[in-house]
């Protein structure tokens, strides 16, 4: 087994293009030929079908992914002029009635003889089809493909529109007081020389901005900051009322009373009511203990000096100050000891006593020099390829994410393909005297990353369309990902790998107990954060609203949850690119609500023993091994043998219940 190199470079983008072009007039004539068959079967029509839409994400998934790691106008050139065939080609495809016929023919005449992953391919793909209006009159269809395109336009323009905002943006701090409590990792990176003096450069990009937030003690500058981060992009303002428009438009064309529950239609839950009633739940849960944190916050704010009431940009500068005070842990205390090479390598011990899982280096094309690429085995069985990208550049989208580029399949020839995935994170970078070094949090980003690759990478289904995450419903796609970050704060597995870059010594025991402690600081003003979100998300979904209204509500949701006031200036709608310019619209709930499971889960293990083989087995075989080719829930069953308990979530956060 072999796998293809990442060969895409600039020089090599227009080729690509080319080729993707080619690939799309080519893949309509055979699906054509496909329909002309006499006697279609699910072998040969269900199989050769799929196949072609994976041959679609092999040569656009890496334009895309470029364009998001090392962007420049012609990455940026390219991925938009592709971005209107792709999406005309997917809806002629996901609206045409005689294609949708042939899977439901052979569902009726086949169902019964065929396999679960199978089943469940014919069952995704006939209500895909169904959402995507292939039962609708053509004047309807049409305007459906005409919202398809504007929406792929409209959220793309967010995305570079906050992509080129947080970067257009810098804090230039030539007062050496203003910075004198930041890390000297932090301070090194933001050291800078204009005209022949020394200053320091702080950005929107995240390392930069929470550094300057957790440590600086000039209420001034960090306001100046935090305006700057909070009004980024104020050209999204407009993007929003037009997406949510367009949206709602789409849901009543396809017989939907709003984009809420059209979203819903392939998700676990089942309702906006529902969902809204989980989330109003946790936050009427937590909001008592929220109350109770800030309170200590503020008593040690005044203790320490401070007069007045907090404002949002002194949270994290007095809630680092309260973690070191009240539980001795400092982020600056632990990042000696998680050097990103040796991390990497100590997830992957982990993994390897965990789950059996072994990793390998191997030396491929890459598309920058910090990126490493390793192979996957399992029982002495090449399994898979994973890319790593860690560290923060410019050219980079912010934030962490796993990527699938190849799903693991048979192909046409009958031969197991495997899956490739990409692992990409903005951590600190290295400079010239230090390593990069992680923050504890950087460590968990790691470990739920890679949950997220695992899920992709392990599958043994040989169906593509349902092959690791792709079938997996949105509001468990978390899952996996937020089951293994759990593990990050375990001694036995910190034990295994976290050691001082320069000394050698091992992390204390001691410390991994306080890092364990810190893990709830604050728990329930961060569920009440994410609660406020997902709560905002769901709500501007439930009917049409401009961006007035869609302010109006993040307030009054604000009003109900959260217990920080934020200012009057403050439009996180500008920046929430989870929903704007991501998969989350209508969808944000889900990190809750996949939360319930992998709580369960973890206490699950914890509760048997990290290291249980028989608990270990159930779960690679039962939930990371099947992907997406049965229900999430039962899946979880099959596993856990039970269905999830939301208290677990709530012991996991230190919550009473």
């Amino acid at each position: 087994m072999h796998f293809k190199p990442f060969a895409l470079t600039n020089d090599t983008l227009e080729a690509q293009k080319e080729q993707l072009l080619a690939l799309l007039k080519e893949n309509e004539e055979k699906i054509e030929a496909l329909l002309q068959i006499p006697e279609k079967t699910y072998a040969n029509f269900v199989t050769p079908y799929q196949i072609y839409s994976e041959e679609v994400g092999y040569l656009f998934t890496p334009i895309s992914h470029l364009n998001y790691v090392c962007n420049t106008p012609e990455t940026e050139q390219v991925y938009n002029e592709l971005l209107p065939p792709l999406t005309e080609y997917s809806t002629k495809l996901a609206q045409n009635e005689e294609i949708y016929s042939v899977f439901k023919a052979i569902e009726a005449s086949e169902g019964d003889r065929l396999n679960g992953e199978q089943k469940k391919v014919l069952t995704d793909t006939i209500k895909s089809f169904e959402l995507s209006g292939v039962g609708l009159d053509k004047d309807k269809k049409e305007r459906l493909a005409g919202i398809n395109l504007k929406l792929s336009e409209l959220t793309t323009a967010y995305a570079q529109n906050l992509l080129k905002a947080t970067e257009a943006y810098e804090l230039i701090v030539e007062d050496f007081e203003a910075v004198k409590e930041l890390p000297a990792s932090d301070l090194e990176a933001a050291k800078t020389q204009i005209n022949g003096k020394t200053v320091y450069r702080f950005t929107l990009q995240q390392p930069s901005f929470i550094a300057f937030m957790t440590y600086s003690a000039d209420r001034t500058l960090k306001e100046r900051l935090y305006r700057a981060y909070t009004t980024r992009a104020p050209e999204n303002e407009s993007l929003i009322t037009e997406i949510l428009a367009l949206r709602d438009e789409e849901a009543k064309i396809l017989g939907f009373p709003n984009y809420a529950a059209l979203s819903l239609e392939s998700k676990m839950a089942r309702t906006p009511e529902e969902v809204i009633a989980f989330l109003e739940t946790l936050a009427h849960k937590a909001k008592p203990q929220a109350k109770k944190e800030l309170e200590a916050l503020q008593r040690f704010a005044h203790a320490s000096g401070f007069t007045g009431e907090l404002e949002p940009w002194d949270i994290a500068y007095y809630s680092e100050k309260l973690k070191i005070a009240s539980l001795d842990v400092a982020d600056e205390a632990y990042k000696p000891y998680f050097e990103k090479e040796r991390t990497v390598q100590g997830l992957f011990d982990f993994l390897e006593r965990l789950l059996g899982i072994t990793f390998e280096k191997v030396e491929t094309p890459v598309w920058h020099e910090s990126v490493d690429v390793f192979d996957l085995s399992i029982g002495g069985k090449k399994q898979a390829r994973l890319y790593i990208d860690l560290e923060n550049r410019q050219g980079k989208r912010g934030g962490a994410w796993m990527n699938d580029w190849v799903t693991h399949h048979r192909n046409l020839e009958g031969e197991i393909v495997l899956p490739i995935a990409f692992i990409v994170a903005n951590f600190a970078p290295a400079t010239a005297t230090t390593p990069s070094l992680l923050r504890p949090d950087d460590v968990v980003t790691l470990f739920h990353e890679m949950g997220h690759a695992l899920h992709h990478m392990l599958s043994s289904v040989e169906e593509p369309f349902v092959s690791g995450i792709n079938g997996v419903e949105w509001d468990a796609v978390e899952f996996p990902s937020q089951f293994l970050e759990n593990f990050a704060y375990e001694a036995e597995v910190l034990q295994r790998f976290a050691r001082h870059y320069e000394s050698g010594e091992a992390l204390p025991l001691e410390m991994i107990q306080k890092l364990k402690n810190a893990k709830n600081f604050q728990s329930a003003m961060g569920m009440l954060r994410q609660v406020e979100f997902a709560l905002f998300d769901m709500k501007i979904h439930l009917g049409l609203h401009d961006a007035k209204a869609v302010h109006k509500i993040l307030e009054a949701v604000r009003e109900e949850v959260s217990v920080i006031r934020v200012p009057v200036y403050n439009r996180f709608q500008w920046g929430f690119s989870h929903i704007f310019a991501g998969g989350y619209s209508a969808g944000y709930y889900s990190y809750k609500w996949a939360e319930v499971l992998s709580a369960d889960a973890f206490f699950h293990f914890v509760d048997q023993g990290i290291f249980s083989d028989n608990v270990a087995g159930a779960y690679l075989e039962e939930v990371l091994q099947k992907g997406g080719s049965r229900g999430a829930m039962e899946s979880f069953v099959s596993f856990r043998g039970q269905e999830p308990d939301v208290d677990a979530l709530l012991r996991l956060s230190d919550i009473e219940a």
